[in-house]
């Protein structure tokens, strides 16, 4: 049974990121859009992500629900050593879902408050998956120190170093170039579709700058990332089935094909992070000297595990069905308008 809760925290994680990751591009995509067009994009936003922007904190909550009953050691440790980062991140989650909601359902749309709301939603879309990328960095960078002494390198420079802020632009660049490709297949007008595109090139080019800054600063930070990529059969397969899919993603785009990149992109970023998660598999937090916390040896007692297990599985035949029924409801809806 514990491979079991480990599948499932792995895969909400993922989820998470896909799903989640796409929604929080949208508002990337937004902040980055001329002010005469971002009403367009608001627009195709509304319709893209009206199915999954509430169901998408699921996968985190499970997450968390998983780590925190099924791993305490290793819950106990990020929310100590990274509770600062942590905390900005769900900050920026309720700031985010909130000017959301009041942006959208506000019975005026002309006054001064559209405009702060439209500031919190794309600067917390901006600033949530970056301190999400901080604290994945953080865990893999081995800069948590358990024995410090010091406020400073006990909670500000166990995730403030080059290495997690490079991940944090890395992830960035991610969920805004999902949520461009997600766009593309939104978008009703040629115009839009072209404009998503452009921001799809720009979002692709500052993921592969971000990516080779997080290389420079792993070599700065002396993570061996290199080292866990390229010097596995797997991880490298993983590189490599990443980089023919984006090939792949951008001719199917040349020929309009543009429901079928949603797959690529989203097959792109789990290719992505297999490469880096496979090495270092089952240690889920590395810190410093060495010692490493592992889902394999760091997890609660078996019959936890296994009440924690079944309570998953049963717990997946009300809530899939039901996610499913929503994008039903939601594609329907589209369709009829």
């Amino acid at each position: 049974m514990l491979t079991v809760v480990i599948l499932y925290l792995f895969f909400a994680i993922l989820l998470y990121f896909l799903l989640g990751g796409a929604d929080f591009g949208a508002g990337i995509i937004e902040l980055f859009t001329s002010n005469n067009n971002k009403t367009r994009t608001r627009r195709t936003m509304y319709e893209a992500i009206g199915p999954i922007w509430e169901a998408n904190h699921m996968w985190l909550i499970i997450a968390v629900v998983i780590l925190f009953v099924g791993f305490p050691t290793i819950y106990s440790n990020m929310c100590t050593y990274l509770h600062i980062p942590l905390l900005i991140m769900l900050l920026g989650i309720i700031a985010r879902g909130t000017a959301f909601s009041f942006r959208n359902y506000d019975a005026i749309k002309d006054d001064k408050w559209q405009d702060l709301y439209n500031h919190i939603f794309v600067y917390s879309s901006f600033i949530t998956p970056l301190f999400l990328g901080i604290i994945a960095g953080s865990v893999i960078s081995r800069q948590i120190d358990p024995n410090a002494t010091d406020y400073l390198n006990t909670y500000i420079f166990s995730w403030l170093n080059w290495f997690s802020i490079a991940v944090g632009f890395f992830t960035v660049a991610l969920c805004g170039f999902l949520a461009a490709i997600y766009l593309i297949g939104e978008a009703k007008e040629q115009f839009d579709v072209t404009r998503f595109i452009k921001k799809a090139v720009i979002m692709n080019a500052a993921a592969v700058a971000f990516g080779g800054l997080v290389f420079l600063a792993a070599e700065v930070e002396n993570v061996h990332l290199a080292h866990w990529i390229f010097g596995n059969p797997v991880s490298l397969i993983a590189v490599i089935a990443a980089s023919v899919s984006l090939v792949l993603l951008w001719y199917l785009l040349n020929k309009g094909k543009t429901k079928v990149i949603r797959i690529l992109a989203a097959f792109q970023v789990s290719m992505i992070l297999l490469s880096v998660g496979y090495r270092h598999y089952p240690n889920i937090i590395m810190v410093k000297g060495g010692n490493n916390l592992s889902v394999l040896k760091d997890h609660a007692p078996m019959t936890t595990i296994t009440d924690l297990g079944w309570g998953l599985l049963l717990g997946s035949l009300m809530i899939l069905p039901a996610l499913g029924y929503l994008f039903y409801s939601f594609q329907r809806k589209n369709n009829i308008v």
